[in-house]
């Protein structure tokens, strides 16, 4: 139970404050009402015990965004009204989402939509989530609406899922590869350097480049550590600005097998975006603005920014993709023209997402097999220069023999 202060007006005009014990500020809100008062606000009264205090630090978890949506839609679809499907969905929440959805109620409960309570949240919320519930509440089809969103983001979410498995395998070996590289320049160079220095022989680049690796991290241990994790912290630094995220882009679509994929991903999502805005009812011009927003690959929110001014003067979105054919495969704008003519853009759109990302899953299926042989070679290489490194002073010993 939690205790909450209040400010409501009485049915004779007296303003009343007061503390009233309950689980939730909706629980206040109706015991209050049902006495004949007008609420005014209700907040949450904050504890100074150090066994109370509540942190709530990261992200909301995109799953949760989806199972809110599904269910919010759900229940409004049944005929629940938003105010107390905003109350369940508080009791099933926690942490950081759960402020946000008691801070979304009380807007709610004063009389604002829920699409402009939501706009307090945007790091929760996206622009495309919000125009969506906008679109909903203004034609009458939130619960339709928010059927849409939940839809497109569980789509999204399984994609990356599928990505981020795709490139866990090669990962690994990577980063296996990277340990023991480390620790047999800790371990065996060391012992292997000894047996050399009693040869009395010149020894080859690649020796004495892995005996000065070997020295450089047994000697100067803490020095390597922090450099390699201030390498780290620098370039994660670096490819979170806008100038390291411009770079990574580029390297994303040129990059032989991502490259492919890359741009199937981003065909993907334009289409799926801006097919769900216009099914819900958005704006065209506004649906493409939103669309270049969720849009992360800034080559693509660039192309998506310029089919906007297209469209305001005039033209029309399949002129930008047929005129990027680098970024946009033929077939998008193809559809994306049937579509216009037919006056079912959005259908077309979504058929276009759809087809991507069928394509995009089984090339993500794939990546393990094509990419293994790569990793294949670059083990044997590594193994091979260790293996001639440490043999190459053996066989000049021979030959002076």
């Amino acid at each position: 139970m939690k205790t909450f202060t209040y400010k409501a007006i009485k049915s004779d005009g007296e303003t009343i404050n007061g503390e009233k014990t309950a689980n939730q500020k909706g629980d206040v809100s109706r015991e209050l009402e049902a006495d004949g008062s007008m609420v005014i606000s209700i907040e949450e009264k904050k504890t100074n015990s150090f066994g109370k205090i509540e942190f709530s630090f990261g992200r909301v978890k995109e799953q949760e965004k989806i199972v809110f949506a599904k269910n919010l839609g759900k229940m409004i679809g049944a005929g629940l009204p938003v105010m107390r499907a905003l109350e369940i969905m508080e009791k099933q929440s926690k942490g950081k989402f759960q402020k946000a959805l008691l801070d979304i109620s009380e807007g709610v409960s004063k009389g604002d939509t829920l699409s402009a309570t939501m706009k307090n949240h945007p790091h929760i919320f996206s622009a495309l989530f919000i125009a969506m519930v906008s679109a909903g509440e203004e034609s009458g089809n939130l619960s339709e609406s928010l059927a849409i969103i939940s839809g497109q983001m569980e789509r999204t979410y399984v994609l990356k899922k599928k990505i981020k498995g795709a490139m866990m395998y090669p990962a690994i070996i990577l980063f296996a590869m990277v340990v023991i590289a480390i620790l047999m320049l800790i371990f065996i160079v060391p012992t292997l350097t000894a047996t050399f220095s009693g040869l009395n022989v010149e020894l080859p680049l690649s020796t004495r480049f892995l005996i000065g690796s070997s020295n450089l991290l047994r000697y100067n241990i803490i020095a390597s550590i922090f450099s390699m994790v201030a390498i780290v912290v620098v370039a994660g630094i670096f490819f979170r600005s806008k100038r390291g995220m411009r770079v990574l882009d580029f390297v994303f679509l040129h990059v032989p097998l991502i490259s492919d994929i890359t741009k199937k991903i981003n065909s993907a999502r334009t289409a799926r975006t801006l097919s769900s805005l216009l099914s819900s009812g958005v704006e065209y011009v506004s649906a493409v603005g939103i669309t270049g927003e969720v849009i992360q690959n800034s080559y693509y929110r660039e192309i998506i920014a310029d089919a906007g001014n297209v469209i305001v003067k005039g033209g029309s979105i399949s002129e930008t993709f047929e005129k990027n054919s680098k970024f946009y495969p033929l077939f998008v704008s193809e559809m994306a023209k049937v579509g216009e003519e037919t006056g079912k853009l959005s259908e077309m759109l979504l058929e276009v997402a759809k087809f991507y990302e069928e394509e995009v899953e089984q090339r993500t299926k794939d990546m393990s097999t094509v990419i293994e042989p790569f990793l294949m070679i670059l083990i044997g290489t590594a193994v091979g220069f260790f293996a001639l490194a440490m043999m190459s002073p053996m066989y000049s010993l021979a030959d002076k023999i």
